[in-house]
């Protein structure tokens, strides 16, 4: 069948959250405090692996008091916000308000980036009228990040896991989003970084293209085959 949509996850897919240094350091900045390069880094780290970072790596344990938080994070915007304050606690730094300000800044356009072939690809798709979809776990709403950077102009229908109170793989966020965009599941295309939230959507019909979730700089191409595939 002939390809005439795709669904694109937003994380790890179309863009990619800045690196825990750079996240920590431009909160440490606003906040006028000074610390060293080598404790900020530390400080950094920690809270990467206590998984601190929306879009950044998942947490090499969940603490028994946010396991439902972890749960339901993609369902409710207080409760993604919690969450993520509640695993930058765990790690002690020298102002209170800096976990929210750590979490502030991760919702914020310049703490984006697109790979490298997001805008060719999504500019390919329009070209070829094809239809395109944003379908995302997440917590708040991404549309400002995309409109910042100027990918919102090929974005045909928005699916966020909070709005609907649906998670990947749950089938029913990716039948929304195939209506959404008036096609059949097998007129479309999955694209995503997670074979398990990403490919439920083969659960209803759709294909499904799987890409790396690497850093900007070290993907440059994972999104190209997206238009052979849809020829």
């Amino acid at each position: 069948m002939a390809i005439k949509g795709v669904l694109f996850d937003f994380s790890g897919t179309l863009m990619r959250i800045e690196p825990a240094e750079r996240w920590l350091s431009t909160v440490l900045a606003r906040a006028e405090v000074d610390m060293p390069d080598g404790e900020m880094r530390r400080l950094a780290q920690e809270l990467e692996e206590a998984g601190a970072l929306p879009g950044g790596g998942a947490p090499r344990e969940v603490p028994e008091e946010l396991a439902e938080l972890w749960r339901e994070r993609d369902r409710d915007p207080a409760g993604h916000r919690a969450l993520y304050t509640g695993l930058a606690r765990r790690v002690p730094l020298p102002l209170p308000g800096l976990y929210d300000a750590l979490y502030e800044r991760h919702m914020e356009p310049d703490a984006w980036r697109p790979y490298p072939d997001t805008e060719p690809v999504l500019a390919g798709l329009r070209e070829r009228g094809v239809r395109v979809a944003v379908v995302s776990n997440i917590g708040w709403d991404l549309r400002p990040v995309l409109r910042e950077h100027g990918l919102d102009r090929y974005v045909d229908a928005w699916v966020l896991s909070y709005e609907h109170r649906l998670v990947k793989p749950d089938p029913r966020l990716f039948e929304v989003a195939c209506a959404e965009l008036g096609l059949l599941p097998r007129n479309t295309l999955m694209v995503g970084d997670n074979r398990r939230a990403d490919g439920g959507a083969t659960a209803i019909g759709c294909a499904l293209h799987l890409v790396e979730h690497l850093p900007v700089t070290e993907r440059p191409d994972g999104l190209l085959p997206v238009l052979e595939l849809v020829g």
